[in-house]
């Protein structure tokens, strides 16, 4: 039986108040689950609510577009599908980025033969090109839009200015950024740009990549091939410094009868309308967890308790390493 989510609005996009992010199926995090588990998972999305769904064509690269066009065909008129553009791909890896607006014509045929569908719901550039003006992007996808290959126009990671500029060409319905309890930079400048113009905020790792779910004590380890092995907030000293800010989560989670995971993502929705989270997982009971969150309200007085403790709270290492910062942001 399917389950009715609250719906959120991106622009004049509606979608499920908590999307699913399916990076982590076949990217970045190891050791990768059996596809049709994955297939049973996402399906499994759609019954309790969830239509909104984010995948990349760098993701694998190419596999988690395919087992995500899988996963949805049967259900395609009734789901959101968002993907990205703009890296060169070179012998199955990610070799630089590359939004030139003839790659992006590019890559939206691949990815529609890829998900198994006419039109892709919403586009986003991955990541901001410095060597391609935004116009550019933004009239690339605006073609695109007009040929009814795609519907929606989103950036990710991108600054206050990038987005005005391309606005001005597309209308742009959703920026995707890493937003979480722990990851706050974009509330000086992007989110008031956002609100100012219209456009929704698609957070990705609300929990921290999986920090905040708080499963993850100073033993922890990350097995090769798992992005977390490398990221500054992930050593030892690190998660035994920052355990604090979970432990805020679950003293807010005892009082509501929710996990530290429910917590921090009920916080992102707090924080405005048009905020859409979009954890990963690829664990039915951790599926079944998140998607509680939308049914939880934290009240002004937990939100002023959560806030008075988070500003006492120093977080330790950087989100990326200097590199990555650098050169992809991923």
């Amino acid at each position: 039986m399917n389950t009715k989510m609250p719906t959120r609005k991106l622009g004049n996009l509606e979608v499920s108040a908590i999307g699913l992010g399916c990076m982590g199926m076949t990217f970045s995090y190891t050791p990768f689950p059996e596809k049709k588990d994955m297939i049973v998972l996402m399906r499994k999305a759609i019954e309790q609510g969830v239509n909104f769904f984010d995948t990349a064509e760098v993701y694998g690269p190419y596999n988690n577009e395919e087992l995500v066009g899988e996963a949805l065909a049967p259900f395609r008129k009734e789901v959101v599908i968002a993907t990205k553009f703009g890296f060169n791909i070179v012998d199955g890896k990610m070799a630089g980025i590359n939004s030139r607006p003839d790659n992006i014509k590019k890559v939206a045929e691949a990815s529609l033969k890829r998900l198994n569908t006419d039109v892709i719901d919403l586009f986003y550039q991955h990541r901001v090109d410095p060597n391609v003006p935004i116009e550019d992007v933004a009239g690339a996808v605006k073609d695109l839009i007009a040929e009814g290959k795609v519907k929606h126009f989103g950036l990710s990671e991108a600054g206050a200015n990038t987005i005005r500029k391309a606005h001005a060409v597309q209308r742009i319905a959703a920026v995707q950024s890493e937003y979480s309890i722990w990851t706050r930079k974009y509330e000086e400048d992007v989110l008031p740009t956002l609100e100012e113009l219209g456009i929704g905020f698609v957070a990705f790792s609300p929990l921290g990549k999986g920090f905040l779910a708080g499963k993850m004590d100073s033993n922890a380890s990350f097995g090769e091939g798992d992005i977390r092995k490398i990221l500054p907030r992930f050593t030892q000293d690190a998660r035994e410094a920052n355990q604090v800010l979970v432990d805020l989560l679950n003293t807010i989670g005892a009082k509501k009868n929710a996990t530290s995971a429910q917590i921090a993502l009920a916080w992102v929705l707090s924080r405005k309308p048009w905020i859409v989270p979009i954890p990963g997982t690829t664990k039915l009971h951790r599926l079944t967890e998140n998607n509680g969150a939308a049914y939880i309200e934290l009240t002004a007085a937990d939100l002023s308790e959560i806030e008075t403790a988070y500003s006492q709270i120093q977080i330790v290492g950087t989100r990326y390493t200097e590199a990555m910062e650098k050169s992809t942001g991923l």
